[in-house]
């Protein structure tokens, strides 16, 4: 039986939530092995004068424990 964990993380982007997800996605894939699902929780923006300035996503990134891993 696979045993899977969340975490939760903050992704940031000037460009797009579409970019900040996948910036946040692929920077934690540096560093947690089986990454499985992503969940979007929140989206939000700065603004500044009137336009959007910063795209933020708050995320729940699920993963795979893997118990035979030897480090």
């Amino acid at each position: 039986m696979a045993t899977q964990k969340h975490l939760f993380i903050t992704g940031t982007s000037n460009v797009s939530w579409k970019d900040a997800i996948v910036q946040a996605v692929a920077e934690a894939s540096k560093t947690i092995d089986y990454l499985s699902d992503v969940k979007i929780l929140e989206q939000r923006a700065s603004i500044s004068g009137k336009k959007l300035a910063e795209f933020y996503v708050d995320l729940d990134l699920t993963f795979t424990i893997d118990r035979e891993r030897e480090d």
